[in-house]
This record gives structure tokens, C-alpha cells and sequence, in this order.
């Protein structure tokens, strides 16, 4: 057996772990392990296509040009959480350790880790991918928030209703 061929077989088991690994960094991880809609839950669905064409793409030894979409739909998710860099990124890096974990656990494929280099390697080029695009998110949300504070619109978005506002300085006229 080839370790494309073992890749391929595990990639259910590889992908499941690897998502449960994701989505056990959120707070409410209970409810997106279990949830499989991907309308009521769009965190988790979102993190487990992400993750399954990742997947692949890592297993192919594809470009990293080729992990922006799958990476990017991610990383748009987190961006927004309450998630440092690193924490963004680390799930990331945990598909090498849960591959070789699967693949050493079966006596056929154990003789296989030994050729996973290059799988690291693209998972090693996905990972810093995915910082870049965490960094480029964030730049847009602060870039965002300048353009709001400039133009005055934070007024409406973060604070109270003005009419509500002019109703209390009117009670506090009379």
C-alpha cells in the first residue's frame, strides 16, 4: 500500500477527528459536533467542508495557492471570534499529528509514517497560508472600523437609538 492509498482510505477517520479537533476550540463545541445542518449550524458546516477539501488538496501535495479557498472560508469565521492568532490557525497544524496517529495505529500503514514529509511540509505551507489570510481579515475589519468611526456611522451601529436618545433629552427638558 502507497501512502496516497493509505491517505485516501483514512480520510474519513483523518477528517472526523480533525473536525472534532476544530470545533472542540469553541465554546459551544458540544453544539457544532453535533449539529450536521449546515443551516442551523454554519460554524460547523462551514469548518467541515473547509476541512474535508483541505483535506484533499493537502493530500494531493497540491500548491498552496490552491488552499486560499478552503482556508480563506475559515479563516474569514475566525477572524471574527475571539481568537488570537495562533489559536486561529492551530487546528491547522493538528491534521499531521492525528494523520500519524491513525496511520501508526494500523499494522498495514504503520510502516507509512515514515514517508510523511511531504504531507507535513504542505500542511506546514497551509498553516502559514492561513495566517496570512487571518492577518489580511483582521486589516479589513480594523480598516472597517476606521471607515466607520470617520464617517460617523458607529453613532447608529453602536450606540443607542438617536430617537431614543432625543426622547430622554426631551424628559429631561420638561
Amino acid at each position: 500500500m502507497t501512502l496516497d492509498e493509505a491517505l485516501h482510505n483514512n480520510r474519513y477517520k483523518i477528517v472526523d477527528k480533525w473536525v472534532k479537533y476544530t470545533l472542540a476550540t469553541y465554546q459551544s463545541s458540544e453544539f457544532f459536533v453535533k449539529e450536521k445542518d449546515a443551516f442551523a449550524n454554519p460554524i460547523g458546516g462551514t469548518v467541515r467542508s473547509s476541512l474535508k477539501e483541505l483535506f484533499a488538496l493537502l493530500r494531493k501535495g497540491e500548491d498552496s495557492a490552491d488552499f486560499k479557498k478552503p482556508l480563506s472560508q475559515m479563516m474569514h469565521l475566525r477572524s471574527v471570534q475571539e481568537f488570537s492568532p495562533s489559536q486561529a490557525v492551530a487546528p491547522f497544524n493538528a491534521v499531521k499529528h492525528i494523520t500519524r496517529d491513525i496511520l501508526e495505529s494500523d499494522k498495514e500503514t504503520k510502516s507509512l509514517t515514515s514517508e510523511l514529509y511531504d504531507f507535513e511540509f504542505s500542511v506546514d505551507l497551509a498553516v502559514l497560508a492561513a495566517f496570512d489570510l487571518y492577518v489580511e481579515c483582521r486589516e479589513k475589519i480594523y480598516k472597517i472600523r476606521i471607515d466607520e468611526i470617520k464617517s460617523g456611522t458607529q453613532i447608529l451601529t453602536d450606540s443607542a437609538c438617536p430617537s431614543k436618545t432625543l426622547n430622554n433629552v426631551t424628559e429631561i427638558k420638561r
